[in-house]
């Protein structure tokens, strides 16, 4: 398995649209176990995203998707930049069988 932990940054106020637009934007993805949005608790322009995937390839297979791509065409102009970004193997836990 893959699994991924980053921070966007939005502009100041976007949060929750980019939120929503990330949220919507996750349907259909071949190989996803998991996709966690949540706010940051101590910063109200940040988010942070925890993905599990069956693998890593399915991780990049799925940046390739319409509905990806076009979260991340109207996400990115509410994007302030990135922060933290940590790849990890996950072993299980709630959801994830192995």
């Amino acid at each position: 398995m893959y699994g991924l932990i980053g921070k966007i940054k939005t502009l100041p106020g976007q949060r929750d649209a980019l939120i929503s637009i990330l949220i919507a934007g996750v349907s259909g993805m071949p190989g996803c176990l998991s996709y966690v949005v949540a706010q940051d608790s101590t910063d109200a322009n940040a988010i942070w995203i925890t993905e599990v995937w069956e693998s890593k390839e399915s991780h990049k297979a799925s940046l390739t998707l319409p509905s990806v791509q076009q979260a991340i065409s109207k996400g990115r102009p509410l994007m302030a930049g990135f922060g933290e970004r940590f790849e990890t193997i996950p072993v299980g836990g709630q959801g994830i069988h192995v």
